[in-house]
């Protein structure tokens, strides 16, 4: 079965979650404003759900067409093959929204659409009433300029809940986010990499499961899990083909502090639950003793800001603080998202390069702050510079 599919982004990372699908392996992969759309069967909605460490959710294209009636919206709806996704027990709630079109209605559209799938259903089951209490199938109606979009979600929850974290700090980075700062800056496990903000440890676990290769969604479950269509075998195949994929033999250097001692007991509960209380070193420690270990690192990092510290002049102050660790650690790289204005001016100089991000509503840009790449290990038998006349 081909089905379209797509995998919701949060705002600026598109370019993200399609990288991530391509080096999946798929290849018909098209960016959109809040998600990319690809290809693939059932057995690539459970590879996906389990690998994407960007994406929000993945989701069933079931159509998409105009409607600017009741009518037609139901039309459209009703001439789906509902039955072929959702048992005659299955639970199917519809969630909506609307922008820029004649149906504005949100509940009104809700309501269209559950009669159209109950309609649907009705000729299939032949009944008249259906219980709900089995899997759950959740369709969303998005409508955009007149066009209806309709979908299933595979996921449940969205993406980001990992499964390793049952307690967070004050204004906790979302793990998709984390993921997403540590692919950018092109980190790999054979340098150091410093979170000197690490609050509950987000950073550092997402650079420590992308470093090993952990697929995030390998400790938590997924709506689909549930669904007859997608049968058990195929998530069994894509779970193992996650567990055989691990690869826990890479060292890791990957270290992290924070001022607050109780961030870092919260980051350490979830450093053990994520199966990395050896491999990640942490420590409660204030940004101006910060001195990060190795050469040709990465210091990753969400600094606070004034919704967290209080005052401007106190997140400046941090700012202020990370430039000097920069301006001491010259063959270190430094990736810091913030919302500040003033961050380059507190930094002590511009970044190489900037990218806008959206940490949760807050825009943020991503300063980049490029050291110098280590060294390429020289072949055997390879020429020296001396050796070169």
């Amino acid at each position: 079965m081909q089905l379209e599919l797509i995998a919701t982004s949060p705002m600026g990372l598109e370019a993200v979650v399609a990288r991530e699908l391509k080096d999946l392996g798929y290849t018909d992969v098209k960016t959109e404003n809040g998600r990319v759309t690809f290809k693939g069967g059932l057995e690539d909605i459970a590879r996906t759900n389990l690998w994407l460490r960007t994406s929000d959710r993945v989701l069933v294209k079931m159509a998409e067409f105009r409607a600017m009636t009741f009518e037609e919206l139901f039309e459209g709806v009703r001439a789906l093959d509902w039955p072929d996704w959702i048992p005659e027990d299955g639970e199917f709630p519809v969630n909506g929204r609307s922008q820029k079109s004649q149906l504005s209605s949100v509940p009104a559209c809700q309501s269209i659409v559950k009669k159209a799938v109950v309609e649907r259903m009705k000729e299939q089951y032949g009944t008249e009433w259906f219980r709900e209490d089995g899997a759950r199938y959740v369709i969303e109606v998005s409508l955009l300029n007149d066009m209806a979009l309709i979908t299933l979600d595979t996921t449940g929850p969205s993406l980001h809940k990992r499964g390793y974290r049952k307690l967070v700090t004050e204004a906790p980075i979302k793990e998709t986010m984390a993921a997403a700062m540590v692919l950018l800056s092109r980190w790999s496990p054979e340098r150091p990499l410093y979170d000197p903000f690490c609050g509950s440890g987000t950073i550092p676990i997402e650079a420590a499961m992308i470093g090993w290769n952990v697929a995030p969604g390998l400790r938590r479950s997924f709506s689909s899990d549930a669904w007859d269509i997608m049968g058990q075998s195929r998530w069994d195949l894509a779970r193992e083909e996650a567990f055989d994929s691990v690869r826990d033999d890479v060292k890791l250097e990957i270290a992290g502090s924070d001022i607050d001692p109780e961030a870092i007991e919260v980051a350490e509960a979830a450093l053990k639950k994520a199966g990395f209380a050896r491999e990640i070193k942490l420590q409660t420690m204030p940004i101006a003793r910060v001195q990060p270990q190795g050469h040709y690192g990465c210091i990753i990092t969400n600094p606070p800001y004034g919704e967290r510290l209080g005052t401007e002049k106190e997140a400046d102050k941090v700012i202020r603080q990370l430039g000097f660790i920069d301006a001491v650690k010259k063959d270190w790289s430094v990736f810091a998202l913030s919302p500040s204005k003033s961050f380059e001016q507190s930094y002590g100089r511009n970044a190489d390069k900037k990218r806008k991000l959206y940490n949760g509503r807050i825009e943020c840009q991503l300063y980049q702050y490029l050291g110098p790449l280590p060294p390429r290990p020289r072949l055997e038998g390879a020429p020296t510079a001396s050796s070169v006349e």
